[in-house]
């Protein structure tokens, strides 16, 4: 019921709809409250919902209350500066059709849920009059959500944006000759089984063959049989693995005869409507192994009185617009892929070659198109002013990374030493003024580097390595970073819609566990709903060099939220930054064309701009984007796992230094940290005690020693087992536990939790 004030009833509040008008004298209940952010989750911000129940004055401070209350039970979570119902779905999601219910309506799951208990149900609505593809089970579509109350039916309904095309229901597996000559499929997921092809089946496939295969349905006795329907590749083949994740993941990796024709068909940009730059000394500073080149740079003094040790500082690029317009099959078949895919022995790319690899990439001495933004900078490091234009360069150089670092660091080769002086130099003195603004800025600051595998030619592993982080990858970095800044700027000012590249801040929930863990450490975090980069950049600082420096840093960055894009901004937490939208890679990322054409409109500078249609498709298009991402990361996850799986297949029985990488119940997640590779402890292994998990602390400890085994310790392991293609490895603790600070701490609790799973496993965790 809804408070009582002066003496009245609040029964005058029909439904919690956004415009909502109550008397000044009254609140509403936490159930209206509640029942308004599921109904409204595009106007569910703290403003708008005291707006929406007119409150006023001290209303308003009891509403804070009341929502940080609603927070601290779980019931509602913050996301992107607005409340959500806990484990809610957002307004446009990704479902997969599962089945009817009792009255033929179809019913969908999200396709990914990370919420609390089971996924929702979402009751699929059919528009009368519409057109294009009718959904149907097995379907994966875009849909608009819409909670319900109905506590007996669906959580909500959904209305299709897009059906996507249909997943085959082909797995994939490796093709096995027995000795008995009969023949298996090898799995290459975890969870697939292990299926008979008889004769009659095998469609040409030979032994060691990456095939696909249709499972035929599962008898009552043995294994299941199957089909080969077509035959991939060999295992011996140079790209078999990244094959693997690519038809696992449903990455579109061959381009329809219809966009390779009109991307053989274009001709290369004009200089008419164009401003001519090819006279200023462009340079593209990439990986040494880089075929598409999508940005170049330049620097200089300012030399206007007015602003004195000030730079300006000129990034060009690609100007993928003038060859992919809206609507066009290169421009769909773009938007389906997302982005470009990257494995260690391929490139799955956005564009075909044509565009991507010839008439957009900023090659060295050849005339290209670009979209070029201008910035100026004061000593400090703050960007007064910008101006976008788009141009025709020619590239001075094409330069790798580590020549143009040796060339700063007194090594120039042929190719740096003419440019040396009038290029590079002033390039490296325009970063150390555009660092002053970024340590101002105190952008999050994690220490996590990364690991790139190098292969042999035959495409199996040849080692590991850790490329180092050189001063010219951070001033790239910087460069790319204010140019981002400054398109999101110039189409914000200019009303011209956008598709932001926005990172939230960690939700109330994931700091309060983060909270807990440092106090395990002894450090604290401050409290508060207005989180900064700086805060836990104070935390990093204070363990830099210390023996739980990795571990503190592996928690923190699982305390952050996921980047995405999205139509509406709401900044971008990780790097301190306002308004941010990717613009600096059109050749690669989709996210980044829209922008380009939303420049191109909002200052008139010619064709391929940003059209209404498109405009109004931002929100489905942001989601498509983010998911595509999602998609190519696992993708490229997965692919990794598999090539050190099969690597170390030949080391059974070896041991190895590993950090411990993640904590569950079920046991420990172990690193290589030589390999950056993970394999798995199951709990029932670990010898010597009962083990409990501590969730707050990351660990697991025993229950009669309080000793075990936390997030991030270096230990021993032995490798046991491992399962090449699907990128599976087990291994066995030799490491003896340690104490850990903080586990008794809880000790009570968690054995109370303990004690309640004794009836479904043993006294070392093995089941009954």
């Amino acid at each position: 019921m809804a408070r009582r004030i002066s003496g009245r009833s609040h029964g005058d509040l029909r439904s919690a709809d956004t415009r909502a008008k109550v008397k000044d004298d009254y609140r509403p209940s936490r159930d209206e409250i509640l029942r308004y952010i599921a109904e409204n989750p595009d106007r569910s911000g703290k403003r708008e919902i005291a707006k929406a129940f007119a409150l006023r004055g001290e209303d308003r401070i009891w509403l804070k209350d009341l929502l940080r209350d609603l927070q601290d039970e779980g019931l509602l979570t913050k996301e992107r500066k607005r409340l959500t119902r806990a484990g809610a779905l957002p307004h446009v999601a990704v479902l997969d059709i599962v089945g009817r219910d009792a009255d033929g309506v179809l019913l969908a799951n999200p396709s990914e849920y990370t919420g609390p208990g089971s996924p929702p149900v979402i009751a699929i609505r059919i528009s009368r009059g519409a057109t294009g593809p009718v959904p149907g089970i097995g379907d994966r579509v875009l849909a608009k959500t819409f909670p319900t109350d109905d506590p007996s039916g669906p959580a909500y309904t959904g209305r299709v944006m897009k059906v996507f095309e249909k997943r085959s229901e082909a797995v994939l597996g490796v093709f096995r000759v027995l000795k008995d000559g009969t023949f298996r499929i090898e799995p290459v997921e975890r969870r697939q089984p292990e299926l008979i092809v008889d004769k009659e089946f095998q469609n040409g496939a030979k032994n060691g063959d990456l095939v696909e295969v249709e499972p035929a349905r599962a008898s009552r006795y043995g294994l299941p049989r199957a089909k080969v329907l077509a035959v991939l590749g060999s295992l011996t083949s140079e790209k078999a693995v990244s094959m693997i994740a690519i038809h696992a993941h449903d990455i579109p990796h061959i381009f329809p005869t219809d966009v390779i024709a009109e991307a053989d068909a274009a001709k290369p940009a004009a200089l008419a409507g164009r401003e001519d730059w090819r006279d200023l000394p462009l340079v593209t500073i990439d990986p040494a192994d880089a075929k598409d080149h999508d940005d170049a740079v330049f620097a200089t003094p300012d030399t206007d009185a007015k602003n004195p040790g000030g730079v300006i500082v000129t990034v060009a690029i690609a100007d993928v617009a003038a060859y992919v317009r809206f609507g066009t099959p290169l421009d769909r078949e773009a938007l389906k892929r997302g982005n470009s895919v990257y494995f260690p022995d391929r490139v799955v790319p956005m564009l075909p070659e044509r565009i991507s690899n010839d008439l957009c990439s900023l090659r060295g001495g050849e005339d290209r198109p670009a979209i070029a933004v201008r910035m100026t900078f004061s000593a400090e490091g703050r960007k007064l002013r910008h101006s976008f234009h788009r141009i025709m360069m020619k590239s001075a150089a094409k330069v790798a990374y580590p020549q143009a670092q040796a060339a700063i660091d007194g090594a120039p080769d042929d190719r740096t030493k003419p440019i040396l002086e009038t290029v590079l130099r002033p390039l490296w003195d325009a970063y150390a003024v555009l660092k002053r603004g970024r340590d101002a800025r105190q952008p999050l600051e994690l220490d996590l580097p990364e690991r790139k595998i190098l292969l042999k030619p035959d495409g199996t592993v040849d080692r590991v390595v850790v490329p180092e982080r050189l001063d010219a990858h951070k001033l790239i970095e910087e460069f790319m970073i204010q140019a981002n800044v400054a398109a999101a700027e110039t189409l914000e000012g200019k009303k011209e819609p956008l598709v932001y590249r926005i990172h939230d801040a960690p939700s109330l929930a994931k700091q309060e566990s983060l909270r807990e863990f440092l106090q395990t450490l002894s450090l604290s975090l401050a409290r508060g709903a207005q989180m900064r980069p700086s805060q836990f950049n104070g935390i990093l600082e204070r363990v830099r060099g210390a023996d739980n420096e990795a571990l503190v840093n592996e928690v923190v960055l699982r305390s952050q939220s996921q980047a995405e894009y999205s139509p509406k901004n709401i900044g971008h937490f990780g790097l301190n930054l306002r308004r941010y939208a990717h613009f600096t890679s059109p050749i690669r990322r989709y996210a980044d064309l829209i922008v380009h054409r939303g420049l191109i409109a909002a200052l008139g500078l010619g064709p391929g701009g940003l059209t209404q249609a498109e405009a109004d498709r931002l929100e489905e298009v942001a989601a498509l984007i983010s998911a595509a991402e999602r998609r190519a990361m696992a993708a490229e996850r997965d692919t990794v796992d598999r090539l050190i799986a099969a690597y170390l297949a030949e080391r059974i029985n070896d041991t190895f230094d590993a950090r411990i990488s993640g904590v569950t119940k079920a046991g420990l997640f172990v690193q290589l940290p030589q390999y950056g590779a993970d394999g798995f402890i199951p709990v029932s292994s670990l010898n010597g005690d009962y083990y409990i998990y501590d969730e707050t602390a990351r660990s697991l400890f025993g229950e009669r020693t309080g000793k075990g085994y936390q997030l991030a310790d270096r230990v021993e392991v032995r490798l046991l087992e491992v399962a090449p293609m699907a990128g599976a490895m087990r291994f066995e603790m030799l490491s003896d536990p340690k104490p850990l600070p903080g586990s008794r701490r809880s000790f009570h609790k968690a054995k109370g939790r303990a004690r309640a799973s004794q009836s479904r496993f043993g006294p070392r965790g093995r089941r009954r």
